[in-house]
């Protein structure tokens, strides 16, 4: 069995149309440049990214906008799908492109069926939505790839008990829905749960990008430095189409490098599943709590139990 302390995961969560078309692409010849494996999770139904507006009450979601540039990294088209134009059908729209992907031997994996509609109502609603939501997803991705998906990672880190327990029936070999230190066994509601959880590790880039000034040459910096010295158990780092595939693309480059400098080998998250032993890891509860940065609670890892 191979040493984890020295990988770091990428995971790119791919959340619209735009995402999966440019993004995507770059992001890919970039990992092949530097010799660098990636898990993509994709959105694979309607991109209703401009229904996302509904969160303009949520604390700290106006903040977020404003640093983060919103506008200038998903545009215009893409925010108003959903309200005044149609939300495109994401996995019909792009088979070409997410096929590719698996055949360049990246890892893919599902996101979501319709982004924005599970980040905004997974954790307010029950069972039969969100086996709805989930299965749509599952049959969309079938109906690009022609196998079903063998890893999930939930939109905005947005699960519920309801969403843990299906995805043990639903035949992933892990997820990673949550925010946390190293790879464990959820338990939620009191009991078990399955399967494995390879949780986000580092802080995303847009989580760093504007607080007390940060700029996003200055938020890698933070980056590299919280990577200075290797984790037991690896890292994942999650990034997103829409902006390390668009305009902050120079800036994960420079992660990259700063990463190999590093000693790390930048794999999927596949490969650092392989490196543990997923009955023996360790059972956490799973809570939500908030993140600096982001708006809103997020799935994070709790105390071991």
């Amino acid at each position: 069995m191979r040493r984890a302390r020295s990988l770091l995961a990428l995971k790119v969560d791919v959340d619209t149309l735009r995402g999966t078309r440019e993004g995507v692409p770059r992001l890919a010849r970039v990992f092949r440049r530097y010799g660098a494996l990636a898990t993509f999770l994709f959105s694979v139904g309607p991109d209703h990214t401009g229904r996302a507006l509904r969160r303009v009450l949520r604390p700290g979601f106006l903040s977020k906008v404003a640093r983060t540039s919103v506008l200038e990294h998903y545009g215009v088209r893409t925010l108003l799908y959903g309200t005044l134009l149609p939300g495109p059908h994401i996995g019909r729209s792009c088979v070409q492109e997410l096929r590719r992907m698996r055949s360049e031997g990246f890892e893919v994996g599902l996101h979501a069926y319709d982004h924005v509609k599970w980040q905004d109502f997974v954790a307010a609603r029950g069972e039969a939505w969100a086996h709805n939501e989930l299965q749509r997803g599952i049959d969309a991705f079938v109906e690009v790839f022609g196998e079903r998906p063998k890893v999930h990672g939930a939109a905005g880190w947005q699960m519920s008990e309801a969403a843990f327990e299906l995805e043990g029936r639903a035949g992933f070999d892990y997820c990673s829905d949550t925010r946390g230190t190293h790879p464990f066994l959820p338990f939620v509601g009191g009991r078990s749960m399955a399967p494995p959880q390879l949780p986000t590790t580092l802080p995303t880039l847009d989580e760093l990008i504007g607080i007390d000034g940060t700029t996003a040459s200055s938020a890698a910096a933070q980056l590299l430095q919280m990577t200075s010295e290797p984790a037991a158990a690896g890292h994942v780092f999650t990034l997103h189409a829409e902006f390390e595939g668009m305009r902050l693309l120079e800036v994960l480059i420079r992660l990259i490098e700063g990463w190999i400098a590093q000693g790390y080998e930048l794999v999927c998250m596949r490969q650092l599943f392989e490196t543990i032993d997923a009955p023996l890891l360790p059972r956490h509860e799973v809570k939500a709590a908030t993140i600096s940065g982001r708006s809103g609670t997020l799935m994070t890892q709790g105390a071991r139990v």
